[in-house]
This record gives C-alpha cells, sequence and structure tokens, in this order.
C-alpha cells in the first residue's frame, strides 16, 4: 500500500485532511495515528485566531457546510507547542497547512514552519472560501495563485502541494500556473462555496451566511477535477480530496491521478473512518488485482 509524494514515502495514502482532526492530539484519542499515511494538520496563521462568529456548521444532504475560519492558534503556538506535541504521538510524515491574508503572511508562516523538522511538506491553501479577504481570493486566477506560490518558494526548501479551490471555471490552468511557478505537488478539491437558510427564522444556517459545501456530495466533482489536473500536469503529485469516504472511494480517486488521499468531512461523522479505509484496503485490492496501489495511478 505504500505510495509516494515527490520523494516523501507513505506507508499507506490515507491522510486525515486538515481542519478535520485538529493537530493530531484529538484523533489519538480514538486510534493510534502510526498508522497514517500522513496527517495534514489545522490551517496554521501568523496571529491567532478565533475564527468566524457562531453558528458556523450545518448538517445537510450528501455532507455538510462549514465556516469555522480559520480557527487556529497562532504560528509561534503551533511551532512551540503543537508540532513537537504531534510528534510525540506520530513518527510519519506531517503536513502542515498554511493559510493567510496577504502574500506577505504566506511567505512568513511558510518560512517560519519550514525551519521544523516536524514538518515534512507544505500545504499552500490558498482555496479557503469561509473568510474573507483572503484565502480563496488567491485560488481563483492563475496570475495570483502563481504569485503566492513563487513567493513561498522563494523562502522554503520543503516541499510545497497547493490546495486548490474547486470554486473556479477552469481548474487545469490554475494548477499549471502554480506548478510553473514551482509548486511540486498539488491537493484537490477543497470545499465548494454553498448555503443552508432556516426557512422558521428566515436567516441564513450559519453566521457567515456562506460556507464550504464537503462531504459525498462533491466527490464526483473532485474525482473529475483531479483527473483533470492529473492530465494537464503530467508528473505532478496530486493529493485528491473531496467527499472520500471509504476504501473504494479511495481506489477510485487514485485510478483518477490521485497519489494520496485527504479524508476530511467523514472524519466528523466516523472518527474511526481513516482507520477502517486503511484496514479494508488490502481486501479491496486482492478484489481488484491490484498488487501496488502506486501502480493505479492515474490509469484512467
Amino acid at each position: 500500500m505504500k505510495v509516494k509524494l515527490g520523494h516523501i514515502e507513505l506507508q499507506n495514502p490515507v491522510i486525515p485532511a486538515s481542519g478535520t482532526c485538529g493537530f493530531g492530539q484529538e484523533m489519538s484519542e480514538w486510534f493510534d495515528l502510526n498508522i497514517l499515511g500522513a496527517i495534514a494538520t489545522k490551517g496554521t496563521t501568523r496571529e491567532p485566531r478565533y475564527g468566524n462568529a457562531l453558528p458556523r456548521i450545518a448538517e445537510c444532504p450528501a455532507g455538510l457546510i462549514n465556516a469555522i475560519g480559520l480557527q487556529n492558534p497562532g504560528v509561534d503556538e503551533v511551532i512551540a507547542h503543537e508540532l513537537p506535541a504531534l510528534r510525540q504521538l506520530y513518527r510519519g510524515p506531517i503536513i502542515a497547512n498554511i493559510s493567510g491574508f496577504s502574500i506577505d503572511e504566506y511567505a512568513h508562516v511558510c518560512e517560519r514552519i519550514d525551519k521544523e523538522t516536524d514538518a515534512a511538506i507544505l500545504e499552500l491553501n490558498i482555496s479557503c472560501p469561509n473568510v474573507h479577504n483572503g484565502g480563496m481570493a488567491f485560488g481563483t486566477s492563475p496570475e495570483a495563485a502563481a504569485e503566492v506560490t513563487k513567493a513561498v518558494k522563494a523562502v522554503t526548501t520543503k516541499p510545497v502541494f497547493v490546495k486548490l479551490s474547486p470554486n473556479v471555471t477552469d481548474i487545469a490552468s490554475i494548477a499549471c500556473a502554480c506548478v510553473d511557478a514551482g509548486a511540486d505537488g498539488l491537493c484537490l478539491i477543497n470545499t465548494m462555496l454553498g448555503m443552508r437558510i432556516d426557512i422558521r427564522r428566515r436567516q441564513p444556517v450559519i453566521a457567515n451566511r456562506y460556507g464550504g459545501y464537503s462531504g459525498p456530495g462533491v466527490f464526483p466533482v473532485a474525482l473529475r477535477m483531479v483527473n483533470q489536473v492529473y492530465k494537464a500536469c503530467p508528473g505532478t503529485p496530486i493529493i485528491g480530496c473531496g467527499g472520500v469516504g471509504s476504501a473504494e472511494d479511495v481506489i477510485e480517486m487514485m485510478m483518477a491521478g490521485a497519489s494520496a488521499v485527504e479524508i476530511g468531512a467523514a472524519n466528523l461523522q466516523n472518527p474511526m473512518v481513516c482507520r477502517e479505509i486503511i484496514e479494508t484496503l488490502p481486501e479491496i485490492m486482492k478484489q481488484l488485482k491490484i498488487n501496488h496501489l502506486q501502480d493505479i495511478i492515474g490509469v484512467v
């Protein structure tokens, strides 16, 4: 079940997605983290953030809408406490998810995390739809995506994977712009912009009005976009995410072109889902006559 993200080897392709497992300590209460292929940490900004006003999460058919707003303790706290605490629990690759509200902030936070031996990959979140004046603003045009990617690559040595937004007309052009600007890999998709309304109160269900829609309902969209980007950016490793909730979904996502897969909303419904997928994968591989997962990447 071993796969590779560039030169970094994972014992399996299963990764809890950023924002769905905190900094790992919460998930460690459910199972041994060392069974995971990698862990993507909570998105980190320069300053501590409380996030958006409550309520900021709502269930909906085939998924949920969230507008957490990048709640996190800030890069100083992450470096001083969160990453070392996670390393005490987990021996595998740590993917540090980085967010920001300006190119300078992205570069500053990435440069700080780049010096930390506990982080193996920097995941550049230019696709968060839940905050104002940041995140997705950099992920909706090839020029802006390339600019922030180039700025981060200029101050870092670790592999940089850019997390892309599905809320665009041509994700392949943005992906290629990031690769041309130096991105070592890509992660897609982040959440789709959605909304729910409380028809009795005649108000949006979440205080932020709009939020990121995730869960099984977005899986076909994610699969299509991963496949498009795989074909448009040959040789670039892709972490596929968006509605993945089973071992079969992992296989399908890898066949579309993903080298590894992040599990997001499913973690919030079932904290054991990553372990269950890892335990089920060998049997699914046997049924499908797959000897090595690496062999099925992009076969479609």
